[in-house]
């Protein structure tokens, strides 16, 4: 049968027309699956408590399970490349950290991703300070002057523990005790809870970890807490002084989480899921419970946070180049 080239042409017109719609179709029934956020921090962490405080929140907003999934190590390269390499399909997320999409590119002479050309960020969470804990029992000092004076008195004595080497804990002491002048002993381990107990049994003295993970143990007399890293004080340790004020002007540290998907993702879907993580801190109960475990929430539009992880990127460019910390 003949057909008349206006039919053709009206026939090639619709099959586009239906053609890109497909795509549009698709993506209005999404998530149709449980999503799935990957972290290279152990559960327990900081990371994973604020991931665990806005799951439901985020689960109600999709209307799916958000499953969370821990691939540890390398400083969280591991869960970051697992991200890169997915589909962009919006059910594989990442929880990240001015660490990975930060300290890391400075660290690592050839990441297996690039931190800002193969994801899409979608906000940030949460600006994360650390508080110095020491245990009484291996260095008993009341204030940071103390603390420095007791750790100059025996150069090479002390230790100091990190979440790992290249974290934004190891980082922040390294930039503490340069600034210091300080020699002492960096011991990296594989997150915060064991960090944190190698404080705790005496295996270092010490550790910059987050406000959040640290008060309890101060509260109950097994660590002290001498300063926060801030510029200014945390109100959920009020009377906690930073260490700028303890005779270190000009000390500042901290970090932030967010939420990052693959490089590709489609603009409707990232600004859903942005918008759900709005919604979940500014939610009064969780917006409470993050201040009250030292954070500051922080929600920033996909462009922002882009300018966010452009900007850290060199900031700790600087800092790693100031202390001279490198992967060991």
């Amino acid at each position: 049968m003949r057909v008349s080239p206006r039919r053709s042409v009206l026939t090639a017109t619709a099959a586009l027309a239906f053609g890109l719609a497909l795509p549009a179709a698709a993506q209005t029934d999404w998530p149709n699956k449980p999503i799935t956020l990957l972290m290279g921090f152990p559960a327990g962490s900081g990371v994973d408590v604020v991931a665990r405080l806005l799951q439901p929140s985020l689960e109600k907003s999709l209307g799916q399970r958000l499953v969370i999934d821990y691939k540890t190590g390398a400083g969280g390269n591991i869960a970051s490349e697992a991200v890169a390499n997915a589909r962009a399909d919006g059910y594989t997320f990442l929880l990240g950290t001015a660490a990975t999409h930060g300290v890391n590119p400075a660290l690592y002479p050839r990441l297996p991703f690039d931190p800002e050309t193969d994801f899409t960020p979608i906000s940030t969470i949460v600006d994360v300070p650390n508080v110095l804990a020491i245990n009484p029992e291996v260095i008993d000092a009341k204030s940071v002057a103390e603390f420095i004076a007791k750790v100059k008195a025996a150069p090479g004595k002390y230790s100091y523990a990190s979440t790992g080497n290249g974290t934004g804990t190891h980082l922040a002491f390294a930039a503490f005790v340069a600034q210091a002048g300080l020699e002492m002993v960096h011991v990296p381990y594989r997150g915060g809870p064991d960090a944190t107990n190698s404080v705790l049994k005496g295996e270092t003295c010490c550790v910059f970890g987050l406000v959040q993970a640290m008060s309890p143990h101060g509260v109950s007399g097994k660590m002290r807490l001498l300063g926060v890293t801030t510029a200014k004080r945390v109100d959920a340790v009020k009377d906690v002084p930073t260490i700028a004020e303890q005779g270190l002007p000009g000390y500042e540290s901290f970090i932030w989480f967010g939420v990052f998907g693959p490089k590709g993702l489609d603009a409707a879907i990232a600004q859903r899921m942005n918008a759900a993580i709005r919604t979940a801190i500014e939610q009064p109960e969780i917006r409470a419970r993050l201040i009250a475990l030292g954070n500051t929430p922080r929600h920033e539009t996909l462009e922002q946070f882009r300018a966010t992880v452009k900007a850290d990127r060199a900031k700790w460019a600087e800092v790693v180049k100031r202390v001279g910390a490198k992967i060991e």
